[in-house]
C-alpha cells in the first residue's frame, strides 16, 4: 500500500531544526518519510540522514521515496533506543532530531492493521508488526479495572468504566476479534447525545494503540535521551497529538532546561543547577487555519523545539 501521508507543519518544523548542510540528522518516525525528504534536500553531500521507523512497511516506502539521495542510513527500530542506535552507527552526536509522535495515515488506512475504527478489521494495532501484544490480547485478557484505567488516562474517555465493563461483558460470550465488534460496544455504551463530539470510538481506539506500543511511558526518558544524544546547538523537534504526549514533553523539556533555585537577592548562583540548554518556544507551534482544514491530523498538533547548549563545554 502506499503511503499517502502529508507531514504535519512541514515548514515550521524544517526551520525549527536550523538545519546545517554539513550535519547529521535524525528522523525518528520516518513514516511516509515527508518530514525527511525536506530535511536532505537541505543536506550538502556530506551531511546524513539517519531515518528510524518500528515499521518495517514504512521503511520499504520511505526508501522508494529517497531512492536519489545516497545519504540516508535506514534502521527498524524504535526512538527509544535512540542513544543505542547511534552507538551502533558509530555516531556520537548529532545536529538535529525530529519525532512525529502517533499514528501515520498509512496505518490508519491499512486494513490489516486494525488501528481505524472507520472499517472492519481485525483489531492488531502494533506499530512493529513482528513482536508485542495485539489490540485483541488487549481487549480480551485485560481486566475490567485494566481496561477502564487505560480508556481514562490514555484516553480521557468519560465512559471508561462502562465501556469496559461492557466489553468484558460481551467477551464471556464470544472473542472480540475485529474492530467493528469493538465499536458496536462503544456505540451502545455512550448515549446518544454524547456523541457529538468526533467519532464516539475515536478515544478507546486511541487509549488501546498507546497502551500496545508503549507510547507514553517511556516518552519522558526518550526526550531526555534525545538532548543528551545532540551537540552543541543541536535542536530537538517533537510534533505531538494529544494532550498526554504534549505534557510529557513540555515537562522533560523544562526538566533538562534546568532552573536556578536561588533566592533572587544571591548576585551569583549557588545552588549548582544543571542545564542542559533551552526551550526555543515558550508555547507550542499550532498549525495555521489554512493547513488545519486541509489536513485533519494537524488540528490536534503541537510542535516543541529544545537546543543543546551545554555551558561546560
Amino acid at each position: 500500500m502506499e503511503f499517502k501521508h502529508e507531514p504535519v507543519m512541514l515548514k515550521e518544523c524544517i526551520e525549527a531544526l536550523n538545519i546545517n548542510p554539513d550535519g547529521i540528522y535524525v528522523d525518528g518516525t520516518l513514516g511516509g518519510a515527508g518530514h525527511s525528504i525536506e530535511i536532505l534536500k537541505k543536506l550538502s553531500p556530506n551531511g546524513r540522514l539517519i531515518g528510524i521507523d518500528r515499521d518495517e512497511e514504512a521503511l520499504k516506502a520511505s526508501q522508494k521515496r529517497l531512492k536519489d539521495f545516497k545519504n540516508v542510513t535506514y534502521v527498524h527500530g524504535n526512538h527509544d533506543n535512540l542513544q543505542e542506535i547511534l552507538q551502533d552507527l558509530g555516531i556520537q552526536k548529532v545536529d538535529g532530531i525530529l519525532l512525529d509522535l502517533g499514528v501515520s495515515s498509512y496505518q490508519l488506512d491499512e486494513k490489516s492493521r486494525g488501528f481505524s475504527y472507520m472499517s472492519d478489521n481485525i483489531l492488531d494495532m502494533r506499530m512493529d508488526t513482528s513482536k508485542g501484544i495485539t489490540a485483541r490480547e488487549v481487549v480480551n485478557t485485560y481486566s475490567e479495572e485494566q481496561l477502564s484505567d487505560i480508556f481514562w488516562k490514555y484516553g480521557e474517555e468519560k465512559f471508561s468504566r462502562q465501556i469496559a465493563k461492557n466489553i468484558c461483558k460481551l467477551r464471556k460470550e464470544k472473542e472480540i476479534v475485529t474492530t467493528k465488534e469493538l465499536v458496536e460496544i462503544i456505540e451502545k455504551t455512550i448515549p446518544r447525545a454524547m456523541q457529538k463530539d468526533g467519532h464516539p470510538a475515536k478515544r478507546t481506539f486511541q487509549a488501546i494503540r498507546i497502551e500496545v506500543n508503549n507510547e507514553i511511558e517511556p516518552l519522558y526518558k526518550t526526550i531526555e535521551n534525545s538532548i543528551y544524544c545532540l551537540k552543541q546547538h543541536g535542536r530537538l523537534v517533537v510534533i505531538t497529538f494529544h494532550s498526554l504526549e504534549d505534557r510529557l514533553v513540555k515537562n522533560a523539556m523544562l526538566d533538562m532546561q534546568g532552573k536556578c533555585t536561588c533566592p533572587k537577592d544571591l548576585p551569583y548562583c549557588i545552588c549548582g543547577y544543571k542545564s542542559f540548554g533551552k526551550i526555543i518556544n515558550k508555547k507550542p507551534i499550532i498549525a495555521t487555519e489554512e493547513e488545519q482544514k486541509r489536513n485533519s491530523r494537524a488540528k490536534s498538533a503541537k510542535v516543541r523545539i529544545f537546543e543543546r547548549i551545554d555551558k561546560e563545554t
